[in-house]
């Protein structure tokens, strides 16, 4: 795919988002659909890029009123096309007449919806179909339509996915825990990080559709939105941080360039060793290679260890082995990279070591 074409799927992709932001439960556009359904009618609604969408028909009558869902409502119940501006104020047009070029591709079966998928095609606007006969609405946005479903429906798929985010985060836990004893007796093999390096993929993809779903549910979304963010947490940065400490580049652009390349990767394919340690920058490595970590992660979550000086210290050792080596024989070196309380630092690496009470 070409940068204009990634642009092109990019500003499509954002606009279907927006389209059904602005046609979630909660707001009055929304309303107004549920009322056109709930009284057995069709509609044919554009919205946006209003010169465009009034230079593809004629007729019908010019209002220029104020947007209110009971006036959406009363207007459906005539024929043709209802025209509304893109910040959803006025209600331009009603019973307009759309005539979109009969060419454009379009893979809809019934008029209102062909109508509807070549509008969408011809203009930059949102245009909205409700089916009288099948009680739909469908949302059209540059020729794809995506179909609005019942809260209850969407519910019962955010049930399914916060079990799934709920086992996957205790899972995740478990095996960062495990990682960091690991880590401190430096015996960390490529194994390990692919297990992790798994779990955290799973993990963002449920999220990741879990957000879909939020955004499909509008304000009856709130409860789950609190609830998705408790169980990933601090999981993002604690993913990043793990790159960093196992990657042959640490630094944070590269950190985010493999993370992309991880999710975009089929999450059977991080099971196989070969391909985790290509993207971490190694060759070579099989699964019970041992790989040294640079702290990263484990000094991080030190409560000691503010913003930015996990850094510094990494900068300073090298690495989390070398600062456990060093770090009894000489604590002040830590003072001289700014760690206020080089004792409390030790004494909760030895700690989560279990080396010491």
């Amino acid at each position: 795919m070409g940068q204009d074409e990634a642009e092109k799927s990019k500003d499509s992709r954002e606009r279907l988002r927006s389209a059904i932001r602005q046609t979630a439960p909660g707001t009055s556009l929304r309303h107004a659909l549920d009322m056109i359904i709930a009284g057995h009618m069709g509609a044919l609604i554009c919205i946006g890029d209003t010169d465009a969408v009034l230079a593809a028909g004629d007729d019908g009558f010019r209002l220029d009123i104020s947007f209110t869902a009971n006036r959406l409502f009363e207007l459906s119940k005539m024929d043709g096309a209802i025209v509304i501006d893109k910040g959803l104020t006025q209600i331009l047009r009603a019973n307009y007449h759309l005539n979109p070029d009969p060419s454009l591709p379009t893979s809809e079966t019934g008029m209102r919806h062909r109508t509807a998928a070549r509008m969408s095609l011809l203009t930059k606007a949102m245009v909205i179909s409700v089916s009288e006969r099948r009680q739909v609405v469908t949302v059209f946005v540059d020729g794809k339509g995506h179909q609005l479903r019942p809260v209850t429906e969407i519910m019962s798929s955010v049930n399914q996915l916060l079990v799934s985010l709920q086992s996957t985060r205790t899972q995740l836990d478990h095996s960062l825990l495990r990682l960091t004893t690991l880590e401190l007796d430096n015996y960390v093999t490529l194994s390990d990080i692919m297990d992790t390096i798994y779990l955290f993929e799973v993990l963002m993809n449920a999220a990741e559709h879990l957000d879909s779903h939020i955004l499909e549910l509008g304000s009856e979304g709130k409860t789950i939105a609190m609830q998705r963010d408790e169980f990933v947490g601090d999981a993002d940065d604690n993913y990043t941080l793990l790159i960093r400490d196992y990657a042959v580049d640490s630094s944070v652009e590269n950190a985010q360039r493999i993370r992309k390349i991880f999710h975009e990767t089929d999450n059977s394919r991080l099971r196989s060793p070969k391909v985790v340690a290509s993207v971490l920058g190694y060759e070579g490595k099989t699964e019970d290679s041992i790989l040294t970590p640079l702290g990263l992660r484990t000094l991080s979550s030190i409560s000691v260890v503010r913003k930015g000086m996990a850094d510094k210290i990494v900068d300073e050792y090298g690495s989390l082995q070398n600062l456990l080596d060093d770090i009894e024989k000489n604590p002040s070196r830590l003072d001289s990279v700014g760690v206020q309380n080089p004792s409390i630092l030790a004494d909760s690496l030895y700690r989560m070591w279990g080396k010491r009470a």
